[in-house]
Formats: C-alpha cells, sequence, structure tokens
C-alpha cells in the first residue's frame, strides 16, 4: 500500500532540528515552482520559527500568484441526498443520528438548480451520502442529466464536479459518460488507525478501498480527481504528507496526480461526536499547511469552502487557494428552503454570491466562471501541461474576464456593473499575447452586445 505510517513518521522525526541554513536551501529551490521532496515538506511542516514560517508563506504567494494570477474560480456546493449507510464518528449524516431525511426528486432538483443559476453559477459540485438503496448510482446519473439539462435564461451548469462515495471502475466508467467534472473524494484521514476509529459501520470503514477509489476512478477513464482530508481527525502533518503521498502515487501510476486539493477543518455538525478529538488545529497552523502544500504541489488547484470565516478565506486565498464557494448552503434543497434542517456541517461564510464576488474584487481579484478547460479536453496531464508551460495564462485569465463580463452582464446590478467593468477593463492590457487580448476586447464586446459563452 501507498501510504506507509511507519515511513512518515520517521520523515517527520528526521525533520525535527533541521539546521536553519538547510531550511533556507528548501525554501530557495521552492520558489523555482519544482515542488517538493517528501523531506521538505517533513522539514517545513515541523518548524516553528517565525522567520521561516513567514517566508513560508511569502514564498507561497509568490507561487499563487505567478501560477493563478489574480483569479478565483468559483462554485457552489449541491447536496441531493442526506441518506446514508455508514457511521462516522464526525458526521451529521451518520446511520444512527435520527432525522427527517430526504433525497431530493428530479423536480426539487430543478427548483434548486433555477436559484444556483440565478445566482449566476456554473460550476457545481454534487455531494450526497451513501445509500445504495436511496441514492444509488442511477440516481446520481439522473441528477447530472437533470442539471445539464435545466436552463433558465441565459443561466446553465456547464461542469457538474461529482463528491460521492468511493465505487467500482463500472460505476466511475458511467460517471465518465453521463459528463461529470472532476470526481471528488476526501480520505478524511490518511491515518489507519485514526480512520478505522472514527469510522465505526458502513462500507466506508473499509480503509483500503476508500483509499484506491482514485485509481479505479482513474482506469475508468476519469482523470480530473481531488482529493482532500478533513483536518483535525489526527496529526495534519501527517495528513499533509499523506496527501503528498497519495498523489505521487497517483502521478506514476496514471501520470497526473490531483487536479485540485481540499482543505476543510473539522466543525460541528448536528449528530456528530467530536468529543474524542485531539488535533484540532489553530488558524496559525492551518495558514502553514495551506502554505506548505501550494509549495509541495505548485499546479494544483487548492479549495476552501464555506467552513471558514471570510477573514480566514482571504487570508488563505493570499497563499494558495484557487477556488472558493459561494452563497453556499450545505442542505439538501437548502438553496429553495435557505431555513434551518439538519446539514452536515455549519457554514461559517453564509454571505450571498454576489458579496463575496463584491469582496473579492474589493482586493483586484477577478472571480471567475469558466469550464473552458473541461469542454476543450483540457483535463489531467493535458491541462497540466498547459500549467507547467507556464501558458495557462493565456486561457485562465482571459476566460476569467469574459465569464465575470457574461455574470454582470445578466446577474449584477448598476453597481457592481460599474465595478466589475471597470476591473476587467483594467485586467485586459495584463494579457501578453496581443491575439488573445485582442480577442478578449473583442469578446467583450460581443457578449455587450447579447451572445454568450465565449471561451478560449
Amino acid at each position: 500500500m501507498f501510504i506507509n505510517k511507519e515511513y512518515i513518521e520517521e520523515l517527520l522525526e528526521q525533520a525535527k532540528n533541521t539546521p536553519d541554513e538547510e531550511i533556507t536551501g528548501i525554501l530557495d529551490r521552492a520558489e523555482g515552482f519544482q515542488g517538493l521532496t517528501h523531506q521538505e515538506v517533513a522539514t517545513l511542516l515541523m518548524t516553528d520559527k517565525e522567520e521561516h514560517l513567514g517566508r513560508i508563506l511569502q514564498v507561497a504567494g509568490k507561487i499563487k500568484e505567478h501560477i493563478y494570477g489574480n483569479r478565483i474560480v468559483m462554485f457552489a456546493p449541491l447536496y441531493v441526498s442526506d441518506y446514508c449507510v455508514n457511521r462516522c464518528k464526525y458526521c451529521g449524516y451518520r446511520c444512527d443520528h435520527e432525522f427527517d431525511r430526504h433525497r431530493l426528486t428530479m423536480d426539487e432538483i430543478r427548483e434548486e438548480v433555477k436559484i444556483l443559476e440565478k445566482m449566476g453559477h456554473k460550476r457545481l459540485a454534487l455531494e450526497a451520502g451513501e445509500d445504495p438503496v436511496h441514492c444509488s448510482i442511477d440516481y446520481i446519473l439522473d441528477c447530472i442529466h437533470t442539471i445539464y439539462d435545466m436552463k433558465l435564461d441565459n443561466g446553465e451548469i456547464r461542469r457538474v464536479n461529482v463528491n460521492i462515495a468511493a465505487t467500482t471502475v463500472e460505476n466511475y466508467r458511467k460517471l465518465k459518460e453521463v459528463g461529470i467534472g472532476t470526481y471528488i473524494l476526501f480520505q478524511e484521514t490518511y491515518h489507519q488507525p485514526t480512520y478505522e476509529d472514527v469510522h465505526l459501520s458502513g462500507p466506508k470503514k473499509n480503509f483500503e478501498y476508500h483509499l484506491t477509489a482514485f485509481d479505479r476512478a482513474m482506469e475508468a477513464g476519469i482523470d480530473d480527481v481531488g482529493g482532500g482530508v478533513l483536518f483535525g481527525l489526527a496529526d495534519p502533518y501527517f495528513e499533509v504528507l499523506g496527501l503528498m503521498l497519495h498523489n505521487e502515487h497517483l502521478e506514476h501510476k496514471f501520470g497526473v496526480g490531483f487536479h485540485t486539493i481540499s482543505v476543510p477543518r473539522i466543525c460541528p455538525a448536528e449528530g456528530a461526536d467530536l468529543s474524542f478529538l485531539q488535533h484540532q488545529i489553530d488558524d496559525a497552523t492551518f495558514k502553514k499547511l495551506v502554505a506548505v502544500i501550494r509549495l509541495a504541489v505548485p499546479y494544483t488547484g487548492m479549495i476552501v469552502s464555506t467552513r471558514e470565516s471570510a477573514a480566514m478565506r482571504k487570508e488563505l486565498i493570499k497563499i494558495g487557494i484557487s477556488q472558493v464557494s459561494a452563497g453556499s448552503t450545505v442542505e439538501v434543497g437548502g438553496y429553495t428552503a435557505r431555513e434551518h434542517n439538519s446539514a452536515q456541517f455549519r457554514v461559517t461564510d453564509d454571505r450571498n454570491a454576489m458579496d463575496i464576488l463584491s469582496w473579492l474584487m474589493d482586493d483586484d481579484l477577478v472571480p471567475s466562471f469558466c469550464t473552458a478547460c473541461y469542454r476543450k479536453g483540457r483535463t489531467g496531464d493535458r491541462f497540466m501541461a498547459l500549467a507547467k508551460s507556464g501558458n495557462i495564462k493565456n486561457v485562465c485569465h482571459p476566460n476569467a474576464l469574459m465569464t465575470l463580463c457574461e455574470y454582470m452582464l445578466d446577474y449584477g446590478d448598476e453597481n457592481f456593473r460599474e465595478r466589475a467593468d471597470r476591473l476587467i477593463q483594467k485586467e485586459i492590457p495584463k494579457i501578453e499575447n496581443e491575439k488573445i487580448r485582442q480577442l478578449v476586447t473583442a469578446n467583450i464586446l460581443r457578449l455587450k452586445n447579447g451572445e454568450r459563452d465565449l471561451f478560449i
């Protein structure tokens, strides 16, 4: 098995008391966008000297800016079912938690998607508990078909990412055929003793089957996968190294690692038992984890959800985060209801989507609703090759500007339109390729004249 507990623990032990000059050398090399070795990751995680921590954040910010520029990809989760057969200590969906469970009908999904389209979203993350009876793969496929078929005025969902339980190669093939974007699955914890302790019963208790889900997904032809852990279950430094080993395994076996890494911190949920927790992480440690991941995998997207506060999300964007959710609810049917039901976890940043977009633009960040790479076939190793060559700037930044223009025209009030247009006009001259700069200028006019869905 590619996650070796003893090896990770040995790396962390060896990293203690690393000389200052060696840490300086690691950070000097990281500035060249080359990533980090396992030992270098462990070394940066284990240092607690202020001068090193400051440099880690500074280098992470430089890497983020160089590769991703000032664009931030926007998405929203859509929870379709809270039925679950697993009994996981930390989760409000656990099967022994008694509450009125619900699975959305196709008509209810249309209502949810209608609201999300009115919010301007083009990219969703479909979420569901694990229940082969109430939430079968056929139900998930029907959900995806329904989402893609739902159109409201100029609104449409162009990419559906899917976060469902580990399944079979055959089922992953079905997901591939129906046109999913990224398949997302959190290992929760790479520390097997902890994993087996917190997953009390159900299919998810099988550590190895869960761990090898991405292998089966990639064997089925899904080349965009997104990993993550639930920080707080086990030693966070162990978890970061687990993510790196998992990413490396996929790169060696399939030629491409994680498309995205999510960094959720555990938080209270109705019905969850968090009394066992011993590894909650403070804000300073959390920022260090995010920064080290950015140094280790410079070209991998990083996601933070509305679990985190607005202030924390702002800090994390500076040092590595490239995707954020906006206007989110984590309740089944929550967009329609917007009232308290039983949620999987609590949302901290509960601002509406336009407020979050305005907040991003206040910092000269460009909210992006782009889904072009998926629809142009720039996925998996093709996307990574584009990113590592530096040519991603000639695609993602222009597409971000065009999708922001589309958003402002269709959903923005007068004040928002003025602000967004100023930002777009400010950003267009920064496009280095003259032909692309001229194309974007022309496409902005075409959008203002009523055309939609223009991308490179």
